[in-house]
């Protein structure tokens, strides 16, 4: 008997493709964001925080792929398995309100939004309460960076995103829990993050000027004058910037 592997290769092939076209599918019916996002504030550029808000058409081949998709997925996925552990610890964790809805905040009449990971209102001694809770899923490299710099150095987005967010939920007082899941190692890290109310009033602040830019059909400058810089070469406006 002679086995045809280039068989197996095909189907497999297709296998793949079948599954990525169901991502693509899938993508195509969410629901475009209407708002700058609180996650998002810590971006570099103001430009290209302010063609996201307003759907500015993307590079062709900018849109995420499914692989992309996927280890998107895995962060979500990566997300409950820290609630799961955090609660099983004894910490109380909360991510949502009574009317089922995710923590959050809105301003700039609802234009300006941020959706929390969750806060932690008691659990074991030694940590103070109540606490904004947020937490990222990373490689091996880049969490090895967030171990060697911490959160403010290795992720300044991240770090605007917590200030934003504490500030937002009246969680200033006590330093936020930044978990991050390592998802090759399993590792886990926490980063006990005192609120930054500089970066937070900045963050704030930047949020307003992009949005009266958009509707005075300002644009706003560009992080760098170089279109090969890192910030503009993998930025997915880059065409219609530039």
């Amino acid at each position: 008997m002679v086995l045809d592997f280039n068989s197996h290769t095909t189907l497999a092939s297709r296998f793949t493709d079948l599954i990525d076209q169901a991502i693509d599918e899938a993508a195509k019916q969410e629901a475009r964001r209407e708002y700058l996002g609180g996650s998002a504030i810590g971006e570099t550029c103001l430009r290209r925080l302010q063609y996201e808000y307003q759907n500015a058409p993307k590079d062709e081949g900018a849109d995420f792929t499914p692989r992309t998709r996927r280890i998107f997925h895995r962060g979500h996925q990566g997300e409950e398995w820290m609630i799961e552990w955090i609660r099983a610890a004894g910490f109380e964790l909360r991510t949502h309100g009574k009317d089922k809805k995710q923590f959050g905040f809105e301003d700039c009449d609802g234009r300006f939004k941020g959706h929390v990971d969750g806060v932690i209102t008691g659990g074991p001694d030694g940590f103070v309460y109540p606490a904004l809770w947020e937490n990222k899923v990373l490689g091996n490299k880049g969490f090895s960076q967030l171990q060697r710099h911490g959160v403010a150095k290795a992720y300044p987005k991240y770090a605007a995103q917590l200030a934003t967010y504490q500030a937002y939920m009246q969680l200033a007082e006590n330093p936020a829990f930044f978990t991050a899941l390592n998802a090759d190692t399993m590792e886990i890290h926490l980063e006990l993050v005192s609120f930054n109310q500089q970066l937070a009033q900045e963050s704030i602040d930047k949020a307003a000027r992009i949005l009266t830019a958009c509707d005075h059909n300002e644009t706003l400058p560009r992080a760098t004058d170089d279109p090969a810089s890192f910030v503009c070469k993998f930025c997915p406006f880059h065409g219609v910037c530039w």
